[in-house]
C-alpha cells in the first residue's frame, strides 16, 4: 500500500466536547462537568495527570458556560464579578487572596469557578487558614490515565491528523506497548509520521516495532 502523500498544516486546536474521546477513566469528570450549574458551592476542581485532557473538557465547559478564563498565578478577580470562571494549574502557584476570593464569588448568583490541577485542592499549599478549610471542602472529579479506548481514540485522532490510515492491526500493537498518556500517544505518531518521510512505506504494524524497538528509551515503550 503505497504511502498518501500528506499536507501539514497547521491546525487550531479543537475544544469541544464533540472532539473529546471517552471512557471510563474520563466519566466521572465528563458526568461531573455536565452537572454544571449544581456544583456545590458552584465550584468543582478537575484533577489528573499531564494530558489526560483536562484542558480540553475546561476549555468546553467555559465556552457552554461563557466564562471568563483567568491566568495565574495573579489572576484579576474583579472580571469575574457575577460570571463563571475558569482557572487552570492552580496546583502551580497562585495568588492566596485572589483564588480565596474567587471560591467566595463562586457561589453568588452568576458565578462558578471550574479549577484544574495535577493534585487534589487538599495538597496544595497554603498560608491562609480560611483558604485551607475551603480547599478541603472543595468537590473534585478526576480524570485517571487513559482508558484502552480513549487511548485508541487519541491515536487515531492523532493519525487523522496527519492523513494517516493505518491498518487495525497498528493499533492493537501499540495499544499493548506504548505507555498510558497521551502526549507519548502524539510522540509514537509523529515519530512513524516522521520514520516514512523520503521512505514510502506505509504505517505499518512492521514499522511500529522498529520505532518502538530502536526509539528514545525516554518514551518507556516497551512491554
Amino acid at each position: 500500500m503505497a504511502r498518501q502523500l500528506r499536507l501539514k498544516l497547521g491546525r487550531q486546536e479543537d475544544f469541544s466536547r464533540d472532539a473529546f474521546v471517552r471512557g471510563h477513566s474520563n466519566a466521572q469528570a465528563t458526568a461531573a462537568l455536565d452537572a454544571w450549574p449544581e456544583w456545590h458551592g458552584g465550584c468543582l476542581v478537575l484533577v489528573g495527570p499531564e494530558g489526560v485532557g483536562k484542558s480540553h473538557l475546561a476549555h468546553a465547559w467555559a465556552q457552554a458556560a461563557h466564562a471568563v478564563i483567568l491566568q495565574r498565578p495573579d489572576p484579576d478577580v474583579s472580571a469575574a464579578d457575577s460570571r463563571p470562571v475558569l482557572l487552570e494549574d492552580v496546583d502551580r502557584g497562585i495568588d492566596d487572596e485572589a483564588l480565596f476570593h474567587l471560591i467566595n464569588l463562586a457561589a453568588r448568583e452568576g458565578g462558578g469557578l471550574l479549577l484544574t490541577a495535577r493534585t487534589p485542592p487538599v495538597a496544595w499549599s497554603t498560608a491562609l487558614p480560611d483558604l485551607r478549610s475551603r480547599l478541603n471542602a472543595l468537590p473534585v472529579a478526576e480524570i485517571e490515565p487513559p482508558c484502552d479506548r480513549v487511548l485508541e481514540g487519541v491515536l487515531r485522532k492523532f493519525f487523522r491528523e496527519r492523513s494517516i490510515r493505518p491498518p487495525n492491526d497498528v493499533y492493537a500493537y501499540l495499544l499493548r506497548r506504548i505507555e498510558r498518556s497521551v502526549p507519548h500517544a502524539r510522540e509514537v505518531v509523529k515519530r512513524l509520521d516522521e520514520a516514512g518521510e523520503g521512505d514510502p512505506r506505509p504505517v505499518s504494524r512492521v514499522l511500529a516495532r522498529e520505532i518502538l524497538e530502536g526509539g528514545d528509551p525516554n518514551l518507556d515503550l516497551f512491554e
